[in-house]
């Protein structure tokens, strides 16, 4: 199916059972929590989705069961996070096949690339499909940074189309635009940071908090993209505590067990992760806490 690169796009998690094993029904269940709250997209297999904990034949399993579980609603795009370009082409197929609507499209992971490799991987990764792509630029957490000038290098790619960008500096967006035009559809990649680059110009938001409260996110995006600042900003505020959890390292195990405490997942994990502990959970049992008790009625 086609994607209009606009709106919510939740980087969904994977869940688990008890003993490390795939829960497809659970998963099945928290998509289709997402799409009551009227997401229109998904993200699967990116980081929070825990991508490189899962074999091959295990990610295109989690593909089919989200394509499954959306029934032609709303699109599924998948993360492209492999260890060389070739290994991404390989998944890729392996997407295609599953019935994904795009990709997000990560660096070659474990190697730190430059930006003319990077810029490389990703018009190679182009070629080998028809799939639409979203490039995902993290410099903070990938220590590669493609830069407007570099965007403008792959501006003849047909198919990428979208830049989830996640630079943690909302200039760049507006960088963006006097780079290129409007090129790219942007999309917010920074949970605490969405109400500014909203209105900045991003048109969309791979939003990992919205695996925990997805009414509160959809609306949140909903009140920023029709410019209501006043109402945006009030839950904003409220929001923030919980956004802040996306940026931090452990953001998997900590959305995680937000999602367990709202009754939309599990936190099990696969190692090395390990559930969060000690002083670590009693901050974020603080959050969501005081979160669920204050939650506002949408």
């Amino acid at each position: 199916m086609s994607i209009d690169w606009q709106g919510v796009f939740p980087a969904l998690m994977t869940e688990f059972k008890a003993d490390g094993a795939l829960d497809l029904e659970a998963t099945q269940r928290h998509i289709q929590s997402c799409m009551d709250a009227d997401v229109e997209g998904l993200v699967m297999l990116g980081t929070l989705g825990e991508n490189p904990s899962l074999t091959q034949d295990e990610k295109e399993h989690v593909l089919r069961a989200a394509v499954e579980a959306t029934g032609g609603k709303i699109p599924v795009l998948t993360g492209v996070a492999e260890y060389t370009t070739a290994f991404g082409i390989e998944f890729t197929k392996r997407a295609e096949r599953a019935g994904c609507a795009g990709l997000m499209a990560l660096p070659c992971m474990v190697y730190q690339q430059d930006a003319a490799e990077a810029v490389n991987h990703f018009r190679t990764l182009a070629a080998a499909t028809d799939l639409p792509i979203m490039i995902y630029n993290n410099p903070v957490a990938y220590k590669v940074d493609l830069k407007p000038h570099d965007f403008t290098t792959l501006s003849d790619v047909e198919n990428i189309v979208a830049v989830k960008e996640s630079s943690h500096d909302s200039r760049r967006i507006t960088d963006m635009f006097n780079e290129v035009g409007d090129r790219y559809t942007i999309f917010c990649g920074v949970d605490d940071l969405v109400l500014e680059n909203v209105l900045f110009g991003a048109k969309g938001w791979v939003c990992g908090m919205v695996n925990s409260f997805p009414k509160e996110a959809v609306r949140l995006f909903e009140l920023a993209r029709a410019g209501k600042v006043d109402e945006a900003y009030a839950l904003y505020k409220w929001f923030m505590p919980l956004l802040h959890l996306d940026v931090d390292v452990k953001l998997v195990q900590m959305i995680k067990l937000a999602n367990q405490m709202a009754g939309e997942g599990s936190e099990t994990v696969r190692a090395p992760r390990l559930v969060l502990s000690g002083a670590e959970r009693e901050m974020v049992e603080k959050i969501v806490s005081h979160a669920l008790e204050t939650r506002p009625n949408l």
